[in-house]
């Protein structure tokens, strides 16, 4: 933890001279609305996205593989793609004029609302499950959000949140429902992130699956991208997720063409998996579409990969990166291992370890 000059406490995301003073802005109601929200979206714009597309070559060459990016979102503030839809959610509650802003997480999620919140001052309330435990409870405690601990799973901890909410009349930030067109256009910006630097489509796009919201956002960005003329294809979509403990990976193993439900009595979760499983993916039926419609692959990947994995990229590429988030490059490797990849593009999501 450091003490700002100005007497902001922060622990991991720290706070520029520059954005408190927009934050600032944002915060005094002596100015107009308008001049509130464009202080607020110029924050967006220097916090948010433009994350590097870096080509793995140390990689490439270990694993026999050719033209392999990472698209690395561990730049965004709390050091995951999470911030793109937080602030998002943030800045439709603030043009609303919402004063408190609720939403359920496992951890990182949580740390994205509740920087944004502090940001444009807004009130936070995070819900999280009792038996979760995350590392990061005092970085949103850092940004003034209220901790409510209920019991049970994520997803009943979600729809209990959302019911609070509801009954308060605070804006939701729960995923799925009317939430999910905002928060797939705010994913969708990483598609054309990624064309914008090789300018055209990668042959596969591989991400770590949970609530399967990210991989919808980005295959609609991508679609958005072929529809318009900009790219000569849509990328195949490579979802990974903890083994046997997703409805997305599993729907697509069994040939569904909706997202069924897992068992929840089956599920166990573990610090490597604790980000990517759920008995409900509240997106799930958009990612397995993306999945389906792409021609792609959905693959359950073991704990012990994912933290063997996370250790390789750091020796490797030098990022310390989270270990769940390397379950969709772990899907698109095994896929080359089973049958040679052609030299072609190929681009993994990862996220940072904090």
């Amino acid at each position: 933890m450091i003490n700002l000059l100005d007497g902001v406490k922060t622990a991991e995301i720290r706070v520029t001279k520059e954005v408190k003073i927009l934050s600032d802005m944002v915060k005094d109601q002596s100015l107009s609305m308008v001049d509130r929200i464009e202080s607020f979206e110029d924050i967006m714009s220097m916090e948010i996205g433009d994350t590097s597309l870096h080509r793995a070559r140390n990689l490439e060459r270990e694993l026999n593989i050719r033209q392999l990016y990472i698209k690395y979102e561990g730049e965004n503030p709390s050091g995951t793609q999470k911030d793109r839809i937080a602030f998002a959610q943030v800045h439709d509650a603030f043009r609303r004029s919402y004063d408190v802003i609720s939403l359920a997480t496992c951890g990182n999620y949580g740390v994205a609302v509740a920087y944004a919140a502090f940001l444009a001052g807004l009130k936070c309330k995070i819900y999280i499950p009792e038996t979760y435990h995350t590392e990061r409870i005092n970085e949103m405690q850092n940004f003034n959000a209220e901790i409510i601990r209920l019991p049970g799973s994520y997803e009943d901890t979600v729809v209990e949140s959302s019911k609070h909410a509801a009954e308060n009349e605070w804006y939701d930030a729960n995923p799925g429902g009317a939430n999910t067109p905002l928060q797939i256009s705010a994913y969708a910006e990483i598609a054309n992130e990624i064309y914008d630097q090789l300018r055209d489509a990668p042959k596969y796009l591989a991400a770590p699956v949970s609530n399967g919201t990210l991989l919808a956002g980005v295959y609609r960005g991508f679609v958005s991208l072929y529809k318009r003329g900009k790219t000569s294809r849509i990328p195949k979509f490579i979802a990974g997720s903890a083994a046997f403990k997703n409805p997305i990976i599993t729907s697509f193993k069994a040939g569904l063409d909706n997202c069924k439900d897992i068992d929840p009595k089956l599920i166990k979760e573990t610090a490597i998996n604790e980000p990517l499983i759920n008995w409900h993916s509240f997106d799930g039926n958009e990612a397995l579409y993306a999945i389906q419609q792409s021609n792609g692959e959905a693959h359950h990947v073991s704990d012990k990969k994912m933290r063997e994995m996370s250790s390789f990229l750091h020796q490797k590429e030098g990022y310390r990166i989270l270990p769940a988030s390397t379950s969709g490059l772990i899907a698109l490797l095994q896929i080359h291992e089973d049958n040679e990849l052609i030299n072609d593009r190929y681009v993994a999501i990862l996220t940072a370890r904090r």
